[in-house]
């Protein structure tokens, strides 16, 4: 491969499915792209969103860890706001003591929710502004430096679990740069600043304990089919689907009256989050991926498979596999 590639499980429940049968899907992705050689497989923190099952990401993680035995596993992210730092240590301190190393903590400062369900997670909206004192507080209780005396995370104390910064702006970029963390910009879902954000980090970047050179994780949607055409028709059925899961208010449109939509304002921004996809057969994905990688100047992409169909979704991930095998010489 030519870099990297690992995956970004949303855990999504699809039409008629059950959160069983969800997390079920979630280990078998885990298990293929384990056989597949993928680098990780992560999991975000969401929060009352009926259409995705990763919101307790440390149970799934361990789950999923039971079930494989060599691809690493992480948040990507824990929305560290949402939590105060030392239980994130206990939680990945154990799964670090459980599985030594396999796991990685992704963390983000986005609530992962709307306003309602900040209230119900007694998240004060003030939260995020001490995310840079938490994520060190929490890197202390880790590396076996608590910086509150007295207190330390058992287990977590001395695993060493490796940090990432999760961002779509310029803040998690400057804080990256500023603790010598690998940064992973969410270009999957929020392309804007992919660009600046990253010549900021590459820029500033100061080494660490952790990491001696700048290390860019970029996200980005694939879609990949035997024909160009099947490929289209996943997309077009994911994007009919995202209309109905972020304008719907619990309704599921039918597909003219989505695709009337996507052809709104609204449906043009919904699109615009979609910039960055790879959609076609083995050879223009990894053609497209090629060019990503290279405008987004990443170490390591985060593939995202927004394929509604099962089959699709897990032969999305085998091709791009096959696509990316080392020729002979």
């Amino acid at each position: 491969m030519a870099l990297p590639l690992s995956i970004l499980d949303l855990a999504v429940i699809g039409e008629d499915e059950t959160a069983g049968v969800s997390l079920a899907a979630s280990v078998t992705l885990a298990q293929r792209a384990e056989e597949l050689g993928y680098h990780r497989v992560w999991y975000a923190e969401h929060h009352n969103m009926p259409s995705i099952a990763s919101s307790a990401t440390s149970v799934l993680i361990a789950h999923v860890a039971a079930h494989t035995r060599t691809i690493r596993l992480g948040a990507g992210g824990v929305m560290l706001p949402n939590h105060a730092p030392l239980p994130i240590a206990e939680q990945y301190g154990t799964l670090e003591t459980l599985h030594p190393g396999r796991i990685d903590l992704g963390l983000g400062r986005a609530p992962g929710s709307d306003q309602a369900t900040m209230r119900a997670l007694r998240r004060d909206p003030a939260a995020a502004d001490t995310f840079p004192e938490d994520v060190l507080e929490l890197q202390g209780y880790l590396t076996g430096e608590s910086r509150i005396p007295g207190v330390d995370a058992t287990p977590g104390k001395g695993t060493n679990v490796p940090l990432y910064i999760l961002g779509s702006s310029l803040f998690g970029a400057k804080l990256a740069a500023a603790l010598g963390l690998p940064y992973a910009f969410a270009s999957h879902f929020a392309p804007a600043a992919l660009e600046e954000a990253v010549a900021l980090y590459r820029r500033e970047f100061r080494p660490s304990a952790q990491l001696a050179e700048p290390y860019v994780i970029a996200g980005v949607n694939v879609i990949a089919a035997e024909t160009a055409e099947e490929a289209q028709e996943q997309f077009l059925a994911a994007k009919r689907l995202r209309v109905s899961r972020f304008l719907g208010r619990g309704r599921t449109f039918t597909p003219e009256e989505a695709d009337t939509i996507l052809e709104s304002p609204a449906g043009r921004q919904l699109l615009q989050m979609l910039t960055y996809a790879a959609i076609g057969t083995r050879a223009e994905v990894r053609d497209y991926l090629d060019g990503f990688a290279r405008h987004a100047q990443a170490d390591e992409l985060i593939v995202v498979s927004s394929a509604p169909d099962r089959k699709a979704w897990i032969r999305s991930i085998e091709l791009l596999a096959e696509a990316y095998e080392p020729t002979e010489s």
